[in-house]
């Protein structure tokens, strides 16, 4: 068999940093770890071919060559797929699809000729033997979660690392709470299941002996979702690795906010080499927090907490929503408020959209409310169900929050807040790679003498001549508010 394993470009988002990518010549924030696993799944003998087409173009020719095309992706992707599915039919080769963005709306895909749905730990050797016997089945689904310790090795081999910015890593998937606008746990369950420390020794060597130094992406969607067992034998496991390899990856990952309850966790994730964490905040209104059953935010001081875990040596990045039930016109100063004085740099502040399967979209489905499915980009001023605000009071609104949070003169204040605030860890070192150099040259020329936020630049590296430990980041941020920027300015102002 010759399978080629393609994944659909990406749209330009928040969150595909494309305009900063450009700074250091990468192409891809991080490359299709489902892929590279995926592959790791497929009978060794067969003969397998990786496209990113977000990194690299997909010819007519790889297309014809194969006996299937192997496509997965994210929601936000589900357009360029469509193309991909559209290119194979006319070509005459079969496609085999699954991953999030099929399994959420298999229907979508009708003219696919095989569907993996669910968890491919699972389905795909169901796939696999019936086709092996001459009579594979169009869809093949499951409701049983696969034990994700007999998930493979990704493929790395099949991978180019040049284009990409970090590697990736899994070590859990699930989630304990029930945010009604979330579909991580129609996908994957509450219960968290998890690899072994040995399991993640092994996928971190794995990823170093291809040469790779710097960023490693855990991308579970709670990484603290098992506290004790991170605590007794996880980050122990990865601090001992990563003394003994002499500190090559940095890490970041997602969480709850409920870290910050945790003195010991945030003190073990700083020595094991995490220095960001992305939380889900989405509002600081307590009514609108009880709304979308976001309990392990409800009665907090959200400010403190970030504080906490910032001083702790992690940076905090953040998502915030706009379009609940609840909020009411001073929702939008009450935001910008919280996110200048908690310093969190990067805010993604995107509008509430309902996904199918989750319980908001029950809840519109029941209010006949729903207008359509979700983009799976929350950021590009669309809503898929009838929002009980006047829309475009709340449009207007959301504009102004993007507007006035990523103007320079806010941004640029925001940055100095959160440096002020950060704490290193004792074993952070700035890493003076020539990728980042190439950065900072290109961002004066970029950013300090072609930009409307060129005062704000200089002051900003002028102040952090004072401050050395925080020079890097302080460029870093420069340049990625230059791409967000970029990206909320692509829409009408209002």
């Amino acid at each position: 068999m010759k399978i080629l394993l393609v994944s659909p470009e990406s749209p330009d988002t928040f969150w595909s940093l494309k305009n900063a990518l450009k700074f250091i010549s990468k192409r891809a924030h991080i490359p299709p770890l489902g892929l590279l696993t995926v592959a790791a799944m497929l009978p060794e003998a067969w003969e397998k071919k990786l496209v990113d087409m977000t990194v690299t173009k997909l010819h007519d020719k790889d297309i014809q060559s194969a006996d299937y095309v192997f496509l997965t992706g994210m929601f936000v992707e589900k357009e360029f797929a469509r193309g991909v599915v559209d290119r194979c039919k006319n070509l005459g080769t079969k496609v085999v699809a699954g991953g999030p963005m099929v399994t959420g709306t298999p229907d979508y895909w009708d003219d696919v000729d095989h569907l993996i749905l669910n968890e491919a730990e699972v389905t795909l050797p169901q796939f696999l033997e019936d086709l092996d016997a001459g009579c594979p089945k169009r869809v093949y689904e499951t409701g049983k979660w696969a034990d994700v310790e007999d998930s493979p090795i990704p493929l790395w081999d099949l991978l180019d690392k040049k284009p990409y910015a970090m590697m990736c890593v899994q070590y859990s998937r699930g989630c304990p709470f029930n945010c009604d606008f979330c579909d991580v746990t129609k996908l994957f369950g509450h219960k968290m299941r998890t690899k072994g420390k040995e399991q993640i020794v092994r996928e971190l060597d794995s990823i170093y002996s291809t040469g790779w130094r710097g960023q490693v992406f855990f991308v579970d969607d709670n990484f603290i979702g098992n506290k004790q067992k991170l605590k007794k034998e996880i980050l122990p496991a990865i601090i001992e690795w990563m003394n003994d390899k002499k500190h090559p990856f940095i890490f970041n990952t997602q969480a709850s906010i409920n870290l910050a309850d945790d003195d010991e966790l945030m003190g073990l994730m700083t020595r094991a080499g995490f220095d960001c964490v992305f939380i889900g905040i989405e509002t600081a209104d307590e009514a609108s927090l009880s709304e979308c059953n976001k309990t392990q935010n409800k009665g907090r001081n959200m400010i403190e907490c970030v504080r906490k875990i910032q001083q702790s040596g992690m940076q905090v990045q953040a998502g915030f929503i706009l379009g609940f039930d609840s909020d009411i016109e001073s929702v939008f100063d009450n935001l910008i408020k919280f996110i200048q004085q908690s310093g969190i740099v990067t805010a993604m502040v995107g509008l509430l959209n309902a996904p199918r399967g989750t319980q908001l979209h029950k809840r519109m489905m029941s209010e006949n409310r729903l207008l359509k499915d979700s983009t799976g980009n929350n950021t590009d001023f669309s809503m898929n169900f009838i929002p009980k605000m006047n829309h475009e009071v709340l449009m207007q609104g959301y504009r102004n929050v993007v507007q006035t949070i990523y103007s320079p003169k806010h941004y640029y204040q925001r940055v100095v807040t959160f440096l002020k605030n950060y704490r290193p860890a004792e074993n952070a070192k700035p890493s003076f790679q020539f990728c980042n150099v190439k950065a900072f040259i290109r961002s004066m020329w970029r950013i300090g003498i072609f930009s409307k936020e060129r005062f704000y630049y200089w002051r900003l590296l002028a102040w952090s001549f004072r401050h050395p430990s925080r020079f890097q980041l302080a460029v870093t941020f420069a340049i990625y508010g230059f791409h967000f920027r970029r990206v909320f300015d692509k829409f009408p102002r209002v």
